[in-house]
């Protein structure tokens, strides 16, 4: 008889003996759609170039340090995600109002999270990944406050990262930095550093992101006044810059430079005696038009980081473009920019999201349209478009390879997954029944532009993501925050 066979009856009689772990209630879905709850079938993968960003030896394990996934903020995996088909799982844990938007993960698989609310204070969460259960929660601050943008305060914990100790590092509402640490069994967070940076901010003044460099400092900057800080941990002097614009969106760092584009121009940063320090920096094109799904009127991308010398943003510009610029100081008689491309159709084009990038390769979603989840147009659908955009392989310029006009996602982060060759993205699909609003995980064909596959999540506000990211768990399994808590899915 074989090793298995004779462990087999142990591990049986274990399994009734151990005690079973509750799994988290379901989000409660009471207009389920009449549409079909899929499309499309299982894929082929067809990995995709890999990802290079560097680690930063300050950040937990790339991918699971950030919304972003990585220091360059390329939002895409070397993992394999789901590939489809007839035995994708969609499942869900309702959790306390708040929205977690930016998902990491622990070496243990956990999910770590803070989860902002207009409703509740902010709390910081470990989830457990199995069961969709909190295992610990940690108060951050009052929630944020009331008014008709409320729903786009990413400020406070909007953007958080997971250090190489796997410690929470989250701005807060009253413009402290403060550390969070979990115990070895996921059940306790505690605070064990805490920042003040009302020093250098005024009252009026939130802190957007915060992100370590390649050093040990911690950047940081401010919605108002678009602030750039460093803060160094050790001795606790902050060094401040101010450019007198907005700064919406995370950065980019890279080992020798920090990428932070405000609502005018994009810049290249690098620290000098301990203060941000200017190392270029170029206005983009900009409508001035305030587009529905924007922050403010204009860029909606945190900068992505690309190999060979590139960083790229989204402009303001109607028709929207990718825009591509050469990273170095001196670019040696070569223009700043590389190349400016539209993507989708004038009168309809914006995104709040950050690009996937992966080798030269740019994927851009179209946000168009996107209204207060809790206003009289909720759950309105927005304008489709995908795209993808390539730089040249010598640098001269950029071309669009495809257009993908079916999928509709009014505002998640997607995903590139390079192993499988997916993007996965979070759409709301239209529905020939009023009362329905129904939201859909679908994988596009990285390669191609297809629409591979779709899977029914769930209908009505409770399932609206809300610019929160798309997660590719270390188990294989997606996850997405959305009002009423968490969502997930597995290949079955």
């Amino acid at each position: 008889m074989s090793r298995r066979r004779l462990l087999a009856p142990l591990a049986a009689a274990l399994a009734l003996a151990a005690p079973a772990v509750a799994s988290a209630t379901p989000i409660a879905d009471p207009v389920p759609t009449t549409l079909p709850p899929s499309t499309g079938a299982a894929f082929a993968a067809t990995p995709f170039t890999r990802t290079a960003a560097p680690q930063n030896p300050f950040m937990a394990t790339n991918p699971n340090n950030n919304l972003h996934d990585d220091p360059w903020m390329s939002d895409a995996y070397n993992r394999p995600g789901p590939l489809g088909g007839a035995a994708l799982s969609p499942t869900s844990g309702a959790m306390p109002s708040a929205l977690c938007g930016s998902l990491t993960f622990d070496r243990h698989g956990r999910i770590l999270s803070v989860c902002p609310s207009i409703a509740t204070p902010i709390t910081a969460r470990v989830i457990d990944p199995n069961t969709l259960t909190v295992t610990a929660s940690y108060t951050l601050g009052a929630p944020n406050p009331a008014g008709p943008t409320a729903f786009q305060n990413f400020t406070g914990g909007g953007y958080f990262f997971l250090d190489h100790k796997d410690r929470i590092w989250s701005a807060t509402k009253s413009s402290h930095l403060v550390v969070l640490a979990e115990n070895a069994t996921g059940t306790k967070l505690s605070k064990v550093a805490d920042y003040d940076l009302t020093r250098v901010l005024n009252n009026s003044e939130r802190v957007t992101s915060a992100l370590p460099d390649f050093h040990d400092n911690i950047w940081f900057v401010s919605k108002k006044d678009g602030k750039v800080g460093i803060l160094n941990p050790m001795t606790r002097h902050i060094g401040v810059l101010t450019t007198h614009e907005e700064i919406e969106n995370s950065f980019a760092v890279d080992r020798d430079a920090v990428y932070i584009v405000s609502d005018k121009k994009l810049y290249r940063f690098s620290s000098k005696n301990g203060k941000p320090h200017i190392d270029w920096q170029i206005t983009y094109r900009n409508s001035g038009i305030h587009k529905p799904s924007q922050v403010d009127a204009g860029s909606g991308t945190t900068p992505t980081i690309m190999p060979g010398g590139y960083v790229a943003i989204t402009d303001n510009a109607d028709p929207m473009n990718v825009v591509v610029y050469r990273t170095a100081i001196n670019t040696k008689a070569k223009r700043r920019t590389v190349c400016e491309v539209p993507v989708f159709t004038k009168g309809a084009s914006a995104t709040e999201n950050s690009l996937n990038g992966s080798g030269r390769s740019l994927f851009v979603e179209n946000n168009y349209g996107y209204q207060d989840p809790f206003g009289p147009r909720s759950g309105t659908p927005t304008t489709a478009g995908f795209a993808r955009v390539d730089i040249k392989a010598d640098g001269s310029g950029c071309v669009k390879r495809w257009t993908n006009t079916t999928v509709s996602a009014p505002t998640v982060v997607p995903k590139l997954d390079t192993a499988t060759g997916l993007i996965y993205t979070y759409e709301r699909v239209p529905s020939p029944v009023a009362t329905e609003q129904p939201y859909y995980w679908a994988a596009i064909d990285a390669q191609t532009g297809a629409t591979a596959w779709t899977r029914y999540a769930g209908s009505g506000l409770s399932f609206n993501n809300n610019y929160a990211g798309i997660a590719v768990g270390p188990d294989r399994a997606l996850y997405l925050g959305v009002i009423g808590g968490l969502v997930k899915l597995t290949d079955g």
